[in-house]
Formats: structure tokens, C-alpha cells, sequence
């Protein structure tokens, strides 16, 4: 697969020298974006984003791993950030399959190769991207350990939303009412409508900031709501990993104690049956453990770099 340079917006990443973004086409066509920051000579972090974001946003991130001597791969999933959308509506996040996110997957490591990245390889899945993380890890996917952030293996819903939720998104599927924006959700994106207090990504005001002048700077980067195909497919998705075995896979799982967004309950379920897996509470933290205060923020990257060399000595 040819590498073509994509557009990379630097000056908003805050992220080590030498980042770029290159465009990859899927095997259904589609065109997603991959950001890539190398020189990093001791592993390499395979980050999969949550919903919503885009690579700019992790910019922080990789400067973190690349201190540490890791290089960092992130990815624009299809429907968000500067890759393909479905809709005429660009502002409602879609898919027709959550398996769609697999062939984003599919075209990134077969691209791999060609960006010539050191070992070890380990995955890096935040919310969405820990749902999609861990169905490629059940598939297969060649990484030697994970790690996961406020993952979504569940939706935080109270029971009668959730109930709600299962069936409207539903009773829409194969008709003309699948693409519409799902009630309760807005076409704006979070951080743009809510003020830093009370909000339930991250207790650093800067890093709140950050990603509010990221979206004003480059309004095509934001993403409202889901669509009611995506609850639809997002609540499926979740219980069907719910009843799929544990991958054998080093793992490292962060959770927030003040976590609104996925279900947390999911998230303790999954990692008591996860023998070489290991789940680490962030007290007060909200849902972006890898985007809150700095000293969590090292704690984050420390441990992903010290599971992913510990996992390549004990193959």
C-alpha cells in the first residue's frame, strides 16, 4: 500500500517535531487518515481514539511516549476527524456496521510496513477505540500488549434511556430514520458548548482548552452526536464482546472513579476475568485518564511503556 501525504495540522497538536499524517483507502474505499510521529526507537504505540476525535488531538500523547523513546501511530476512524463521512450531515458521527472500523484497522497494518516503525507494538484503545481495540484483539490483531483507557465495552445509560435506546435505534435500522441524529445529542461538538466546569472528559482546565482552540482553529475536525444506526450498532457491539472470551494479551486498564460516559460495570466484569490483565482506578479522574492532569497523564504513559518491553522480553 502507497503512502500519500494528508493534511496535518501542526501547530495545534502540541506534539513532538516531525509529525505528519499520510491517507489510506480502505478495501470498501473509503479514505481514513493515519498520523504518524517516529523517531521513537524503543516500540512503537498503536493509538485507536475514542469518538469523535481526530489525530491532532493526541498530539500531547505522542510527545509523551516519544520521551519515553516510543514513535506513535494514531488514527482518523471513518465518519470523524478528516476522514470520509457518510452523511451529507458531516456533524453526525455514522456507521452501517461497527465491523466497518475493523477494515480501518485492515488498511492501517497493511500500511505499517512501509512507515518502518520500531518493536514492540502496542495497542493504545481509548473509549470507542478500546471497543474497537479489543474485537481486533479477539481477532487477532499482532501487538504485544494493550492498554486501555475509560474503554467503551459499555454505554453509561440510566435504565430507562437505555431501554429507550435499544428501541428506537432499533426500529429505525433499514429505514431513512437510521441516519438521523440520535434524541439527546446535538450536532455541536462537547467541548464547545460546555464549560470546563462540571465536564466529564478531564480535571486540566489547559488540556480543556487545548481541545476547544483545536475545534475553533479547524471546525472540520468536530463531530456531534451518533446517528441512531451507530447507538444501534454501538449497543450490540458492546454486548456481544460482553459474552466473547478474554484475549491473551498483556493488558493494562485505566478508569476514572468519576467515569458518566461508559459503563463502568462493563469495564470491572471484563477485567476480573482477564488473567494477565490488571485494572488501575485514577481517583477523581472523568473519562479522558490520559488527558487529565499531568502527573496522571506520566502515570498513563509509564506503565503503557513499561507493560509494551515487558511484554516483548517475555516472548
Amino acid at each position: 500500500m502507497s503512502l500519500t501525504p494528508a493534511p496535518f495540522h501542526a501547530e495545534i497538536a502540541n506534539g513532538p517535531d516531525g509529525g505528519c499524517a499520510y491517507w489510506l483507502t480502505t478495501s470498501d474505499g473509503v479514505r481514513i487518515r493515519i498520523g504518524v510521529w517516529g523517531g521513537g526507537d524503543k516500540g512503537t504505540v498503536l493509538l485507536f481514539p475514542g469518538r469523535t476525535e481526530y489525530i491532532e488531538k493526541y498530539g500531547p500523547a505522542a510527545k509523551g511516549f516519544m520521551e519515553r523513546g516510543f514513535s506513535t501511530v494514531a488514527i482518523d476512524w471513518r465518519g470523524q476527524g478528516l476522514a470520509d463521512r457518510a452523511l451529507d450531515n458531516r456533524l453526525i458521527g455514522h456507521v452501517d456496521a461497527f465491523n466497518e472500523y475493523q477494515t480501518d484497522i485492515a488498511a492501517v497494518m497493511a500500511a505499517l510496513p512501509e512507515l518502518n516503525l520500531p518493536e514492540p507494538m502496542g495497542l493504545l484503545g481509548h473509549s470507542m477505540g478500546g471497543c474497537i481495540g479489543l474485537r481486533a484483539l479477539m481477532k487477532g490483531l499482532p501487538v504485544d500488549a494493550a492498554v486501555f483507557t475509560g474503554p467503551m465495552w459499555g454505554i453509561a445509560l440510566d435504565p430507562l434511556r437505555r431501554s429507550a435506546g435499544w428501541a428506537l435505534s432499533t426500529l429505525t435500522r433499514q429505514t431513512k430514520f437510521e441516519k438521523l441524529m440520535a434524541p439527546g445529542t446535538t450536532g455541536q461538538s462537547y467541548v464547545l458548548v460546555q464549560p470546563f466546569e462540571d465536564n466529564m472528559l478531564t480535571r486540566d482546565a489547559a488540556m480543556y482548552e487545548g481541545m476547544r482552540q483545536q475545534l475553533e482553529a479547524y471546525p472540520e475536525l468536530a463531530l456531534g452526536g451518533p446517528s441512531f444506526a451507530w447507538l444501534n450498532e454501538a449497543l450490540k457491539e458492546c454486548r456481544a464482546l460482553s459474552l466473547s472470551p478474554t484475549p491473551n494479551v498483556p493488558t493494562i486498564t485505566f478508569l476514572g472513579t468519576n467515569e458518566r460516559i461508559v459503563d463502568a460495570k462493563a469495564i470491572h466484569d471484563r477485567m476480573a476475568r482477564w488473567h494477565n490483565g490488571e485494572l488501575r482506578m485514577v481517583d477523581g479522574a472523568e473519562h479522558e485518564v490520559i488527558m487529565d492532569l499531568p502527573d496522571v497523564q506520566a502515570e498513563v504513559y509509564d506503565a503503557t511503556v513499561e507493560l509494551f518491553l515487558g511484554a516483548l522480553e517475555d516472548a
